[in-house]
């Protein structure tokens, strides 16, 4: 019984796998299941039997966006705040996964009747609560709300993303995330936090697997 899990468990990688890429190339229009079944190499069969439709799959995809970058986390507070935003900037570049959840969520229109809010929802909770233990630890200033910057840096990164997409082809994504910490620490952090925290570049690429 483990052994059939764990090969079904494998399929289900394999199709995410193969949907991403294909989504990250062709878009949800162009992406169609033939391709992603011989991108896959599985049959039809297996691969209604883990995803129900095409719009299935491609939520599937675009809720596993947080799974691609909060493993790589290891600090606390703040600076786990940071991080997630750093290994984002890099993962874009070289993700298939990260990429086509990122291009399937501005993409909605064209998958279904409604907007899955979802994948925001996630990275929301996530980064709250990197905020309200930075609060806890005193490394906020007073007033501070987590939800709200929590908020502001998805809308921040979303805008950000799709910008440094047109001009450089996300290449330089990571020079613009530190640029917006550099903007946004002295409006929520204390000035002890804003000396130690690091946003750099080399930081982020040094946590990539």
């Amino acid at each position: 019984m483990a052994l059939k899990q764990e090969r079904a468990e494998q399929t289900r990688r394999a199709l995410l796998l193969a949907a991403a890429e294909v989504f990250d190339e062709f878009g949800y229009a162009g992406a169609s299941i033939t391709r992603i079944l011989k991108r896959a190499g599985v049959t039809a069969g297996a691969l209604y039997f883990h995803f129900g439709s095409k719009e299935d799959l491609a939520k599937a995809v675009m809720n596993s966006q947080p799974d691609t970058l909060v493993p790589l986390l290891a600090a606390s507070g703040l600076q786990r705040l940071i991080d997630l935003t750093l290994v984002w900037s890099w993962q874009l570049q070289r993700d298939p996964l990260l990429r086509a959840g990122v291009r399937l969520t501005n993409e909605q229109a064209s998958i279904g009747d409604s907007l899955n809010a979802d994948p925001y929802e996630k990275f929301r909770g996530i980064m709250t609560s990197c905020l309200q233990g930075a609060r806890e630890d005193g490394e906020l200033q007073p007033g501070i709300e987590p939800t709200v910057v929590a908020e502001f840096v998805i809308a921040a990164c979303t805008g950000m993303q799709m910008y440094s997409n047109v001009v450089s082809g996300r290449r330089d994504l990571p020079e613009r995330t530190q640029q917006m910490w550099n903007l946004l620490l002295p409006g929520i952090a204390v000035p002890s936090v804003i000396t130690r925290a690091e946003a750099t570049p080399a930081r982020g690429a040094a946590m990539m697997p």
